[in-house]
């Protein structure tokens, strides 16, 4: 990657997947410097609130491992020193980790950003790759081109042999229409 200013790739670990409500309790970063060298950082951060045990079942944070770390009031300047006309990355960032980094920031009086920026949502890119046209999927899955697409009936044929190619794929034959619902409600 070709980078024409520092870039942060952060990633958090929260109370909850409510980005007005909810709080970080962990943040990780890797800071990327136009000379190639780099920097990693991992933080925890007490809420102030409760992290309820279905979060700490998913992260593995306890309220006891954040007792005695700060809250994020402590560390806001400092961090936001460490950002700072940097652009910022993450995996799915731009719908949930970026918001809730912004409202942490806010919530402590801190406009966050204030510089100009690009945004890198690997996520998001991923997506432009690999399109998620059923035709794409369809062929990615199984090798074969999808025909007689925008047909109700082709299109449903082959959401259904996509769903068997995946749950194959990944070892997932036994699941449960309610643990793939589940899976992607991000319940698990």
């Amino acid at each position: 990657m070709n980078i024409l200013k520092p870039i942060v790739f952060f990633d958090l670990e929260t109370t909850g997947l409510d980005v007005s409500k909810d709080k970080i309790v962990s943040i990780a970063t890797i800071k990327i410097d136009l000379n190639g060298s780099s920097e990693e950082k991992k933080i925890l951060i007490n809420p102030e609130i409760e992290i309820p045990k279905e979060a700490s079942d998913i992260h593995g944070i306890t309220n006891e491992m954040v007792a005695d770390a700060p809250n994020f009031k402590q560390i806001s300047k400092s961090l936001f020193s460490y950002f700072e006309n940097c652009d910022i990355a993450g995996f799915n960032s731009d719908y949930y980790d970026l918001p809730l980094l912004m409202k942490e920031f806010s919530r402590c009086g801190i406009d966050f950003p204030t510089w100009e920026l690009n945004l890198v949502d690997v996520l998001k890119f991923e997506r432009m790759l690999n399109s998620n046209k059923l035709g794409e999927v369809y062929l990615r899955y199984t090798g074969k081109e999808l025909d007689g697409a925008h047909d109700a009936m082709n299109d449903i044929k082959a959401t259904f042999e996509i769903l068997m190619c995946q749950l194959e794929k990944h070892g997932k034959n036994n699941l449960t229409p309610q643990e793939i619902d589940l899976m992607c409600q991000g319940e698990r």
